[in-house]
């Protein structure tokens, strides 16, 4: 059974950092695409970052600032976000989206 859980969420200044982790089990994660999305309160979900095997794509209000990254050796998925802003703030989801799977999301709180 495939099992996505995520890491590394909490409270931030504006102009902090956080790193996002995602523990995969249960797929083939070297050759799946992955992806985190993010929610904010009363807004629809984004995909913030995704990554294939040679590839990186970034929504654009994270571009220069967030870096999607993955580790497969050990089936971990990463998400460096630097520089954040309030409008960052989120629950963020790790996502093996062509797949269907989702983690249960972890909190990120920019405060200004």
């Amino acid at each position: 059974q495939a099992q996505l859980v995520e890491s590394g969420g909490g409270l931030v200044q504006a102009g902090g950092s956080l790193r996002l982790s995602c523990a995969a089990s249960g797929i083939t994660f070297s050759i799946n695409t992955m992806a985190w999305y993010r929610q904010a309160p009363g807004k629809q979900r984004e995909a913030v970052a995704t990554i294939t095997r040679d590839r990186t794509n970034y929504v654009d209000s994270v571009k220069g600032r967030f870096t999607i990254s993955r580790d497969n050796a050990k089936n971990i998925l990463y998400l460096q976000m630097n520089s954040l802003k309030p409008e960052d703030t989120a629950v963020y989801y790790c996502s093996a989206p062509v797949l269907g799977y989702w983690g249960k999301g972890t909190l990120v709180t920019v405060s200004s």
